[in-house]
């Protein structure tokens, strides 16, 4: 896990910790990161690079710190993840709705700390399970 300091940097309290999962959230989440008044910590991915296409508006845009994206609703289960995990996540959620029926709401966390309670308390309530990658 020496790769992943994302669960030691989430207990420094006081920081803001961001990871992006693709090109376009990068760019949106370091302007607003660089805007913030509190001191961020913005970890990138380094498999982004090689792995992530998207197309990127040239137009200046900001994602919001502390809130969490979902990029599919489901019912049966919430997934929460963040980075590059969810290329395989998505891919995962995808096979459980079509090999088992199961419908996964998957959601990008995008800011490990603070993180989005709100979000996934919603989530949870609707679908009952919590699967955290």
């Amino acid at each position: 896990h020496s790769q992943s300091p994302e669960g030691f940097l989430a207990g420094c309290h006081g920081i803001v910790v961001v990871m992006p999962r693709g090109p376009k959230s990068a760019k949106g989440l370091l302007l607003s990161s660089v805007r913030s008044k509190d001191p961020v910590i913005f970890l990138e991915p380094k498999s982004l690079y090689r792995a992530a296409i998207e197309d990127v508006p040239d137009a200046e845009y900001e994602i919001p710190l502390g809130k969490a994206e979902i990029l599919h609703e489901g019912t049966d289960v919430t997934v929460v993840g963040w980075g590059a995990q969810l290329r395989t996540l998505a891919k995962a959620c995808h096979i459980a709705q079509n090999k088992y029926g199961i419908s996964t709401e998957l959601i990008d966390l995008r800011t490990i700390l603070p993180w989005d309670v709100q979000t996934i308390e919603k989530s949870v309530k609707k679908t009952g399970k919590l699967i955290i990658s």
